[in-house]
């Protein structure tokens, strides 16, 4: 076993372990081992005064051994103050081999030391003493066999030589008796540390078991803890899961019915999340959603439940005699705290939510209905411009049912070319010329009947069509304008509206382009039309607009003046044409206030050479206000509505012969 140690067959951790025994067996016996050893030294110091006297040279070796035992005691004194034992096993037990070596080459040298010494005679009671202490010295060091040969040994050996000196053949016989001694002593150490070493290897790897045993158990208790946590919590965000969630949802349910409560339910989206991750990564997308469920915690307080089903999709569960109010507040809230940007690879973002809310049992009276009002509330706030909340409408299931049909057959409508793009003419306040038109996609339903165009448009990014409506309206747009120069109209220009949504689905520009170069239209007459929220996603759209600009589009801002436009984006991106908000346009005449916006706003215009284009404009008296306050191009049912191409023609020549009527 000891061999086995040594060798290293062993493992190493258990090995050092055993040294640590032994060290620590040998260094308590040492105590009680020199006490022994000076005891049995004094008498045999007195046995040599017996007969001789006391003489210099027993009291020098007398001397010698209890020096030798006093370095011991000196040494031992210093293992334990240094934790020597602890620390460097191995170490400790050759400091306390090599005392114990002192001692006994100390013991050894008695009878050599002593003048006349009489092996076989009046000093053989001397030899008992040796041959005894050394035998002590085995049956005390039993632990580790080194050391207590380290002792043993040379009284021994002395011995053996002192007797085969002495002469006579008495003396050699008794020198083959202690030689036979010494081979047994040195076995009997051997075996008793062998036996000592395997008990200790024997307790320590039990301990080690049950340690093992004990620390299995344990992970086993964690490792179930953290499965249950998995089980019913988000690992990346720490909200609960959708498991966790339909749960609560149910027993939330059953508490409101049983106490006559209400129960309210928000699902929350995050707008355009794809585009975080496409653009800055993954990571980016973890850190964004980490940052909206803290935010969402803190909005909540601990009022309510709070899950992440998915994605970048949340849902609060809030109970409660006001349930309904407080879940109005806390949607408002959200949305507040949802404008607050988000530092996302050292820049800003701002990342808006929309929200859909539904009641109970307002609005359902089952955990599945209850879930479907919500989600068609969030559709609504999505599809009316995102960044808004929702609650319930009984009519957005009808509503749903709608839109599901517009989504399904909206494919076999564009093959058969039942979508349309009908033409809205734009006209100088001025010089009453015709300067361009807007494309305005046009569906009319066999049975469904008219199709509103933010009605299609939803439906083709719901549906993976985007990309072939805008092909659909751009194409009709390309044939217009190859057309207007043969109507008197080279320089007119026309222009297509392109959802910022979109910019998440496809190359808007790849698309545009391969359409343009294959009618062969110069990109100065086709004009873009994108909305306020396009200009400050610059996340989102920035590279696309960027592209737009390269390829030589007019960029044009719908809408401008309802949202928050940045001025500095508008003149990094060569925005060419704003379009005013329609609301400031209506009723222009009668209201000053009005008047002082559009005044402002043509200002901006000029100031940063783009041209300001009205629509809206539905009467005489409107227009007239209008270019009084410097604005230069208008469109609006004034002018003209919307018309299919081929009524185009008609149109423009009807406008011709009134302006001769009018002139002669």
């Amino acid at each position: 076993m000891e061999a086995e140690l040594r060798s290293g067959q062993t493992d190493p951790a258990l090995a050092l372990d055993v040294k640590r025994a032994q060290a620590s067996t040998m260094l308590e016996r040492l105590t009680s081992t020199l006490v022994t050893n000076a005891g049995v030294s004094a008498s045999a110091l007195f046995v040599t005064t017996i007969e001789r006297g006391l003489t210099v040279a027993a009291t020098l070796w007398f001397l010698a051994v209890v020096g030798s035992l006093l370095l011991r005691a000196f040494m031992a004194s210093m293992l334990k103050r240094w934790e020597t034992v602890e620390h460097a096993p191995q170490s400790a037990l050759d400091a306390m081999t090599v005392g114990a070596l002192l001692s006994g080459l100390a013991w050894a040298a008695l009878p050599f030391a002593l003048p006349g010494f009489e092996a076989i005679g009046k000093d053989g009671g001397l030899y008992l003493m040796m041959l005894g202490m050394a035998t002590g010295a085995v049956l005390m060091g039993v632990g580790y066999s080194p050391n207590s040969l380290a002792f043993a040994l040379p009284p021994h050996v002395s011995v053996m030589v002192s007797l085969a000196t002495s002469g006579g053949p008495g003396g050699w016989l008794l020198a083959l008796n202690v030689v036979a001694l010494t081979i047994i002593l040195i076995r009997s150490s051997r075996i008793s540390a062998a036996t000592f070493v395997g008990n200790v290897l024997g307790k320590l790897q039990a301990t080690a078991l049950a340690d093992s045993l004990s620390s299995a158990n344990s992970d086993i208790l964690r490792a179930n803890y953290r499965l249950e946590v998995l089980a019913n919590c988000d690992p990346l965000t720490g909200l609960a899961n959708r498991a966790a969630f339909n749960t609560a949802l149910n027993a939330g349910i059953s508490t409101a019915r049983v106490r006559e409560e209400q129960l309210a339910l928000l699902i929350l989206d995050l707008d355009r999340f794809k585009t975080v991750n496409d653009t800055l990564g993954h990571s980016a997308g973890d850190a964004l959603l980490v940052e909206v469920s803290d935010r969402l915690r803190s909005a909540v307080g601990g009022t309510g439940t709070i899950a992440r089903l998915g994605g970048d999709e949340f849902a609060i569960i809030l109970g409660g005699s006001d349930a309904a109010e407080v879940a109005r507040d806390l949607a408002a809230r959200i949305l507040e705290r949802g404008r607050q940007p988000v530092m996302l690879d050292g820049q800003p973002t701002v990342v808006g939510t929309s929200i859909g809310l539904a009641l109970f049992p307002l609005h359902a009276d089952t955990a599945e209905d209850l879930f479907i009002s919500a989600d068609m509330a969030l559709y609504r706030a999505k599809d009316g411009g995102r960044r808004q909340w929702r609650e319930f409408e009984p009519a957005f299931r009808s509503q749903a049912d709608r839109q599901n049909q517009i989504e399904q057959e909206l494919a076999d409508a564009l093959d058969a070319g039942d979508l349309e793009a009908w033409f809205q003419p734009q006209v100088d306040l001025a010089s009453e010329e015709i300067t361009g038109f807007e494309a305005l996609v046009r569906w009319h339903h066999p049975y469904l009947g008219p199709i509103a165009p933010p009605e299609i448009v939803a439906a083709a990014q719901a549906a993976n069509l985007a990309d072939r409506l805008t092909a659909t309206i751009a194409e009709a747009a390309c044939r217009l304008l190859n057309r207007l120069p043969a109507l008197g109209l080279p320089r007119a220009t026309v222009a297509i509206n392109v959802s910022p949504r979109e910019f998440d689905l496809y190359s808007v520009t790849d698309v545009l382009d391969r359409i343009t170069a294959a009618h062969r239209i110069d990109p100065a007459l086709f004009e873009i039309e994108i909305t306020e929220e396009a200009i400050l996603d610059t996340l989102v759209a920035g590279e696309q607009l960027k592209r737009i600009e390269r390829s030589g589009y007019k960029l044009a801002v719908d809408d401008f003046g309802a949202g928050h436009s940045s001025l500095a984006y508008l003149v990094a991106l060569k925005v060419d044409r704003l379009k005013l908000d329609r609301r400031f346009i209506t009723g222009v005449h009668l209201s000053r206030q009005n008047q002082e916006i559009v005044g402002a706003l043509v200002g901006l215009g000029r100031a940063l050479s783009m041209e300001v284009v009205v629509e809206g404009v539905e009467s005489e008296e409107e227009a007239h206000a209008l270019s009084a306050l410097g604005c230069e191009i208008a469109q609006g049912y004034f002018f003209g509505r919307p018309m299919p191409p081929e009524r185009i023609p008609g149109w423009i020549e009807s406008r011709r012969m009134l302006a001769e009527r009018q002139v002669a």
